[in-house]
């Protein structure tokens, strides 16, 4: 299982919309996929259409050992989509594991256990991150094979973006030296406004290839979709919006390791 991190330390970047539209475009393309709602907003969850009543085991129970993957995860209305749901409990999660000695090793040690016993064999994993870089954005880098940066074309966005970079050395340093970077997107593309086109050459200039060709636009449809509990691609698979991460997912798949793709 290939796991990815959607992680940006600026909040309103789009990490959840993209969490939730990449993953429902790779299972619509055969992969086996897991979404992993780390965030204690639970959005990602909302946005697949998961109720909170419906939220027995969350991403909670994962990170203080209270319940197993394969406990947490629940299929979605999506084939091939399955989600690790988030509740408000992950907002205390942070406090509840700074005396714990594996504190930044917990989702990690899940993922690898449930490997072991061959439970579901997904093919690819997607984990929806805070907007932080505390304990549960540590958990998810821990865990995550590569990062995926989504990057909201504004000046305080990219700003940021040279934090996570630091972040993402430290990591590589501390926890997990095999953690890489598999792309930068570019969200909220506004092709009227002049800064949106200076700031993503910006971020071409220094990131060169590592920045995708994908980029998302500025789309009312793209925001309607959660308030429906579903993602774009189902709400309206041929807006914009939906057209461009099925072209984000296509670039996505281009980048993985072959080995690790599905048939």
């Amino acid at each position: 299982m290939i796991t990815v991190a959607i992680a940006n330390q600026k909040g309103g970047v789009g990490k959840t919309t993209t969490a939730i539209n990449i993953a429902t475009a790779m299972a619509a393309t055969g992969w086996k996929t897991l979404l992993i709602d780390l965030d204690p907003q639970g959005n990602a969850s909302t946005g697949m259409g998961i109720e909170a009543v419906d939220r027995k085991y969350s991403s909670y129970d994962i990170l203080l050992e209270q319940g197993t993957l394969a406990q947490c995860a629940q299929p979605t209305e999506i084939p091939g989509l399955d989600i690790v749901p988030a509740t408000q409990d992950l907002s205390g999660a942070e406090v509840e594991l700074v005396a714990v000695d594996d504190r930044t090793a917990r989702l990690s040690k899940a993922l690898s256990q449930s490997g072991a016993t061959g439970f579901a064999s997904y093919d690819i994993c997607f984990i929806d991150c805070p907007p932080s870089l505390g304990l549960l954005t540590l958990n998810a880098l821990g865990a995550a094979d590569t990062l995926l940066v989504p990057l909201q074309c504004e000046f305080f966005a990219l700003e940021g973006l040279s934090q996570l970079l630091q972040t993402v050395e430290r990591v590589q340093q501390r926890f997990n030296p095999d953690l890489g970077i598999v792309g930068i997107a570019l969200t909220m593309f506004d092709r009227r406004n002049r800064l949106t086109d200076q700031v993503a050459d910006d971020v071409r200039d220094c990131l060169g290839n590592l920045v995708f060709e994908n980029v998302i636009p500025r789309n009312v449809r793209l925001s309607e979709a959660p308030s429906h509990g579903m993602p774009a691609l189902v709400y309206d698979h041929n807006c914009p919006g939906s057209r461009a991460y099925i072209g984000l997912a296509r670039e996505l798949i281009g980048r993985l390791p072959e080995r690790r793709k599905a048939a």
